[in-house]
């Protein structure tokens, strides 16, 4: 268990009763503890770090306001809620963070009734939010919504379909926190002065008494009264221009200084006091109190734990360095990420070729979209998007590249199991999202010149829809020295190799991507009981009649196992057995699959994520000695 000693006030907060009963004047200090902990702690696990540290002062002040988990407190993406986490009751937990079995990084429902709303994916707090007040306001209930939104969280398109559909009667309160862009265009001193004066104690005790006064005087007053807000908001109109929430018809208040307790205090008591839906902009800056994290918030958005020694490159950054070199020699090609340039390995593209770079924010459906259009205007669009927020693309992929049969490539990271993001950030759908759509090629790249060929190859059709999968961090030696040999080098074009443990084996292994380490290894502890393993490695994935093509004479033995680092139902393993089956390969042979049963994986304290699933060596040996007793055949 952490031991608190070095922060004082912080060891006496274990729930926000605590934060409530300190003094006024010693929450800034409390801010302080908070961000060197964080500073710490972080650096250690690894995790989001830059984003937490700016909301520091703006989560002490929404738990001195607001009483969890009477009122509900959503944030959006949930990477920002750490500070939340250390003041609702799992600060003895907090060294855990990010760990099997430990923590999540994000929200979640499961660990605490103060986590409203689980979280992992951008842009769905406000329609969350709406969602709860409208159930308390038909319950009954007294209880507020605060949703906390950043302000790349707005690019995301299902934020405007939520406040769309916000009434102005429920009580809730969405914090736009902005801490990179600017929501509202005020310009000049006079300007920032007002903002100021707007959400000053004195101007909102003032515009109150005023309202009331103007309103009781007799005859003449309700007629004034209009007239002075018509002329109030023209004055405004002629210094800045109002907002997208303003004409929304939404109560707007700021911008403020999201790293002033006092002043955020006040705000949101004030904005609770109004009792309907309100919009308060507040404005923080990312990294804040940490030299390194304000320097460079980009890359301390999300850091590695310091545990972890400085390797080789990743498949990320060599991605982002051959889509760059191969830009160099055809300029049609063109990169889109949605926020992601630093985390997909685009930095390099940005940079080399500005003019073909397209960020088009938190907006994974109309990056595919954009790349759909680009391709029909003979252009060679790659969108480079997480597995895991892929899946926020699906129709896109569907009815607007694959149906029209558009040359885009989606080169998708972080495939296969993410143990430290935990279940939101697994790349186990996008396999069997992709199988069920007609003419998409799914290439399985497992070492960085795999993913070469893979980019040459799918770069190269005129026509069709192509899917690259690769995991996050870097190649495994053991998988390139088995397969590739020492050098790594392999064909241009993508195929199926082979690797067998002994001259006559019992048994086919068919995979793809890093989890045929744990089949390599499987096969050791099978030959040392004397059964022969041949695996064949998959480099592409579909179309799966011509890869059945490819497996069907390379099936030895008994028995055939499919064995996969993703959803089973839809996936690898069930398409290509399909095919494998149409062309009579099983007869005489038992097959099987291995693959996770359940898509929404956690790693377990202790154990591996391979072996928190199910899916470990020891698994697959079980489950080898089971389909070849089926076989009966006798594992010595």
């Amino acid at each position: 268990m952490e031991s608190f000693e070095k922060w004082q006030l912080l060891a006496g907060v274990d729930s926000p009763s605590d934060l409530k009963a300190l003094p006024e004047k010693k929450l800034p200090q409390l801010a302080a503890e908070i961000r060197d902990y964080l500073s710490y702690r972080v650096r250690e696990n690894g995790g989001h770090l830059a984003s937490n540290l700016g909301v520091v002062e703006l989560t002490v002040a929404i738990h001195r306001v607001f009483s969890v988990p009477h009122d509900h407190v959503i944030f959006d993406v949930g990477h920002q809620s750490y500070v939340h986490k250390l003041l609702t009751g799992r600060k003895s937990q907090f060294d855990t963070l990010r760990m099997p079995g430990g923590l999540s990084g994000f929200t979640k429902r499961e660990e605490s009734e103060c986590d409203a709303f689980g979280a992992g994916h951008s842009s769905t707090a406000i329609s969350a939010a709406i969602g709860m007040a409208e159930a308390d306001a038909l319950s009954g209930s007294d209880a507020y919504t605060v949703a906390v939104v950043g302000d790349g969280a707005l690019t995301g398109g299902l934020a405007y379909e939520g406040l769309n559909n916000c009434r102005r009667s429920v009580r809730m309160i969405i914090i736009v926190n902005e801490n990179e862009m600017s929501i509202s265009p005020n310009t000049g001193r006079l300007a920032k002065h007002l903002c100021k004066l707007r959400v000053s104690k004195n101007y909102l005790r003032t515009k109150e008494v005023t309202a009331w006064t103007l309103r009781h005087i007799p005859l003449v007053g309700r007629p004034v009264y209009k007239l002075v807000r018509r002329v109030k908001r023209r004055v405004r109109r002629m210094i800045y221009d109002e907002n997208l929430f303003q004409h929304m018809g939404l109560r707007y208040l700021g911008p403020i200084d999201g790293n002033d307790i006092a002043q955020l205090v006040y705000c949101l008591e004030y904005a609770k006091s109004l009792e309907c839906s309100v919009i308060l902009h507040v404005k923080t800056k990312k990294g804040m109190g940490d030299a390194e994290a304000e320097a460079d918030p980009n890359y301390y958005h999300g850091i590695a734990p310091r545990t972890k020694e400085a390797g080789e490159q990743t498949f990320s950054q060599l991605f982002g360095k051959t889509l760059t070199d191969m830009a160099r020699r055809d300029e049609r090609i063109c990169a889109i990420t949605a926020a992601m340039s630093c985390g997909t390995g685009l930095e390099s593209f940005r940079l080399a070729h500005p003019r073909r770079f397209f960020d088009v924010g938190i907006a994974e459906g109309h990056a595919v979209t954009f790349a759909a259009g680009l391709a029909a205007g003979n252009m060679r669009p790659v969108v480079a998007v997480y597995s895991t927020f892929l899946q926020r693309a699906y129709d896109q992929i569907l009815h607007d590249a694959a149906l029209q049969h558009l040359p885009v490539v989606l080169c998708i990271d972080r495939a296969g199991f993410n143990a430290a993001d935990g279940m939101t950030h697994h790349g186990v759908y996008d396999v069997a999202l992709l199988s069920g759509i007609e003419g998409v090629s799914v290439y399985a790249p497992v070492t960085y010149a795999g993913l070469a060929a893979s980019l040459e190859h799918a770069l190269g059709k005129d026509s069709a829809v192509s899917a690259i999968r690769y995991p996050s961090g870097g190649e495994n030696t053991a998988i390139r020295k088995a397969f590739y040999g020492e050098d790594g080098q392999c064909d241009m074009t993508p195929t199926v190799r082979v690797w067998q443990s002994d001259d006559k084996p019992r048994l086919t292994v068919v995979t793809h991507g890093r989890i045929a380490a744990e089949a390599l290894h499987a096969s050791e502890l099978l030959l040392a009981k004397g059964v022969g393993v041949r695996i064949l490695l998959c480099e592409y994935l579909a179309p799966y009649a011509a890869l059945a093509g490819e497996v069907a004479p390379l099936l030895a033995g008994d028995a055939v196992l499919f064995y996969e680092e993703e959803i089973r139902k839809g996936g690898f393993g069930m398409n290509l057995a399909d095919c494998l089956a149409a062309r009579g390969a099983f007869l005489g042979r038992q097959a099987d699959i291995l693959a996770a049963e359940s898509g929404f994986l956690g790693a377990r304290e202790g154990l591996s994520m391979y072996e928190s699933v199910g899916v470990g060596a020891a698994d697959l040996l079980r489950r080898a000695e089971e389909l070849l007793e089926r076989c009966k055949g006798e594992v010595r």
